[in-house]
């Protein structure tokens, strides 16, 4: 790769983003928006081929999109209507400076891509593709669909934004909250899907890199900021979370030396600032509970049994109340959770972590031969390194 071409790409996937978040605001057209970026970016191999990259690429970029963009519209059809916004991306791009400094209008992207119009799979799909800068192949590749099924998603979304006029825009003060935790949820769904694919997968750092956009570009949010101190602390777990023979092992035993020391203690530092705003939210019940998880010389399910208490006032879902069941059961209050195992049995009949927590309850209950058919069927559905864990602890109970 030529020095042209490695610059052009380290700029685009730092700066895509920010990029395309300016065309959208200026056109209010997705996909426009994204072919006039990427003539834009053939044409600066070319011309920064010729005569050496410009002082302000990112500048030199959004002036050539812009003019790509005026040019498509003055191409197509329906070229009169688009007369007004012609003259304005015009007049916009004429006096615009090579050095100004570009708006950033990522947080409206973020939260347009995130609409609850949307449904959850393509608001995910959405923001990787056009916040992140992740290939369609790539983001196929995230929910196992073919690239062509994962490209009709993507363009479905594009044209619901635009036929339901959804606004682009960062909602107002009566609706922050609401939207706020469809962003952050699509957030977490991303870091989730990266860190059960495996150690080093790349969508864990994506989820990061918007928790921290979003953290800058609305800073004293204190469910902003939980949610960053969650991803920190669970990413912070990856060393340790595989052991050498390929077990899965829980966080209250894993080798805390391998943890990663600074991505802790941010986190733990962003979790006591969001505390201290008094502004209590699941996201930052969820970086409490992930802290507590990390206590040594063990956890500490006191605490986080009274945290899954508060977490279901916010999130009342049978996988929270399992999580909970859970935490009973490290509390050595096996009726109780043997009792909210057996009431979440119907709901969860397809989740692989509530056969696992019912095999492990009904081990810890004496009732060893329930116990080993349950470890039958949550090895069905368990990752290579969970099976490895199961697999060993189903062998102990039938030695």
């Amino acid at each position: 790769m030529t020095a042209v071409a490695a610059a052009l790409t380290a700029l685009m996937r730092q700066d895509r983003g920010r990029l395309l978040a300016a065309l959208i605001a200026r056109t209010g057209d997705f996909s426009g928006a994204e072919e006039a970026l990427q003539e834009a970016a053939e044409a600066a191999l070319l011309h920064w081929g010729r005569s050496g990259l410009p002082d302000h690429p990112q500048g030199w970029l959004l002036r050539v999109a812009l003019r790509k963009s005026i040019d498509r519209y003055r191409r197509s059809a329906r070229a009169e209507a688009h007369l007004a916004l012609i003259r304005q991306l015009g007049a916009e791009e004429a006096v615009m400076a090579e050095g100004q400094e570009i708006a950033d209008e990522r947080l409206r992207l973020i939260f347009t891509c995130c609409h609850p119009a949307l449904e959850p799979k393509t608001r995910v799909a959405l923001t990787l593709r056009t916040v992140c800068g992740l290939t369609t192949a790539d983001i196929a590749a995230v929910f196992l669909d073919g690239e062509p099924t994962m490209a009709q998603r993507l363009s479905r979304a594009r044209a619901k934004i635009a036929a339901a006029r959804i606004p682009y825009v960062v909602p107002g003060a009566e609706d922050w909250a609401a939207r706020l935790e469809t962003v952050l949820t699509v957030v977490y769904l991303i870091f989730t899907v990266g860190y059960t694919a495996g150690a080093g997968h790349g969508l864990c750092g994506e989820a990061i890199f918007l928790a921290r956009l979003l953290q800058d570009l609305r800073p004293g949010d204190a469910e902003v900021e939980g949610c960053l101190a969650l991803l920190l602390l669970t990413d912070a777990r990856r060393a340790a979370r595989v052991d050498s023979r390929g077990h899965a092992v829980p966080p209250g035993v894993q080798d805390a030396a391998l943890w990663d020391g600074q991505a802790q203690a941010e986190g733990l530092a962003l979790l006591e600032r969001a505390m201290e705003r008094r502004a209590a939210g699941p996201f930052q019940i969820k970086a409490a509970i992930s802290a507590c998880q990390m206590m040594r010389p063990g956890p500490d399910w006191p605490q986080i049994r009274l945290l899954y208490d508060r977490l279901i006032g916010f999130e009342p879902t049978p996988v929270v109340r399992l999580n909970r069941a859970v935490a009973l059961m490290e509390c050595a209050d096996l009726a109780a959770a043997g009792q909210e195992i057996a009431a979440l049995a119907v709901e969860l009949a397809d989740y692989q972590p509530f056969h696992a927590a019912r095999a492990e309850w009904l081990a810890r209950s004496g009732c060893r031969a329930e116990a080993i058919a349950a470890f039958d069927a949550a090895l069905r559905g368990a990752g290579p390194a969970e099976t490895a864990y199961l697999q060993a602890r189903r062998a102990d109970l039938a030695g």
